[in-house]
């Protein structure tokens, strides 16, 4: 399946079938994240819900702590 993520077209595979599954699938699921999926955005409890499929448009923002 080929979805948009960030703007960058990305192939994952046919088992990725959520944004929980998403997050895994980048090895984010330890980090704080604010998720837009086909422009709405979701709340955490909504990640293992929210379907994918061919050609959905996601974003994703992280945060990177520093100094």
């Amino acid at each position: 399946m080929k979805i948009m993520v960030n703007g960058n077209g990305l192939e994952v595979r046919e088992d990725v079938k959520h944004i929980k599954g998403l997050i895994d699938f980048l090895e984010l699921e330890d980090k704080p994240l604010i998720i837009e999926h086909n422009q709405q955005i979701l709340q955490k409890e909504e990640h293992e819900k929210a379907i994918l499929e061919n050609g959905d448009k996601v974003e994703i923002v992280h945060f990177v702590g520093g100094g």
